[in-house]
């Protein structure tokens, strides 16, 4: 049986998913006792708080690994705390693997949220469980988000030298899956997406997939976190994997909407 956090997030229903195509027993950590429509049948339901500890021991009886999916980037301090509190859930359940997928770059990016990030890190290798880390660049769902909310001006702004290597979520899903069967490995290799994209190939991108022009104009942003982003902070230098933003574009649901005229 393998335990998925935020398993009916964006990331957590893939890890899920493939779990169970694989024919692996999979059990969900979830806040509320309702079933989510966008799971399984087959997935076992456990009703628990990574914020309080309420039911963890119970979400981890006859777990032999942990998929730690749930995160909070707003609420990004209390990712910390959590983490603690699973892993002490879980040396007293036994120990079993813990598999966490973390972020490219967040040993290199000075932004509150990578900083959190790194701090679980650093608390799983010191937990005594046995452990596996998985940094992966952004998804293409989150490139979206921002591109989208760019697009929406007639002059579209965005900061110069900012390069992303999204990933396909189905791609990071696929990896996790595999390495919660197997034994722990540590830190793994950074999985990325096939190629670097600058914030205005990004939005080009979208807005030729919308079948919409718009001037798209550079800024330089000032900062530590800027700095440290134009200088390839979020790129993977290693394992490359999935299709390119271009390719999700053309099966994701875009909202012709915000841009003022219907696709042509």
């Amino acid at each position: 049986m393998i335990l998925v956090t935020g398993g009916t997030g964006v990331l957590g229903a893939a890890v899920v998913r493939r779990l169970l195509d694989d024919g692996v027993p999979v059990r969900v950590l979830s806040r509320r006792a309702q079933r989510s429509e966008s799971l399984p049948e087959q997935v076992e339901w456990a009703v628990g708080d990574l914020a309080t500890g309420a039911g963890l021991p119970e979400a981890l009886d006859g777990v032999t690994a942990v998929v730690h999916c749930a995160s909070d980037s707003r609420h990004w301090k209390s990712d910390v705390a959590a983490a603690r509190r699973l892993t002490d859930a879980a040396r007293a359940a036994g120990s079993p693997h813990l598999v966490y997928v973390s972020i490219v770059g967040v040993d290199r990016v000075p932004y509150g949220y990578y900083r959190a990030k790194l701090e679980v890190e650093r608390l799983l290798e010191a937990s005594g469980l046995p452990w596996t880390v998985l940094r992966a660049t952004q998804f293409h769902d989150l490139v979206l988000v921002v591109t989208q909310w760019l697009a929406r001006l007639p002059v579209v702004l965005v900061p110069a030298g900012v390069r992303t290597q999204p990933v396909d979520v189905a791609e990071v899903a696929d990896r996790l899956a595999d390495l919660a069967r197997h034994a722990p490995a540590g830190r793994v290799r950074d999985l990325g997406g096939p190629e670097a994209l600058t914030a205005a190939d990004a939005v080009r991108a979208l807005l030729r997939a919308t079948g919409h022009r718009r001037p798209v104009v550079s800024v330089p942003l000032p900062g530590k976190t800027m700095r440290a982003v134009r200088r390839g902070g979020l790129l993977a230098p290693g394992r490359r994997a999935g299709g390119s933003f271009a390719d999700f574009l053309r099966h994701a649901p875009l909202d012709d909407r915000r841009y003022g005229a219907a696709r042509r």
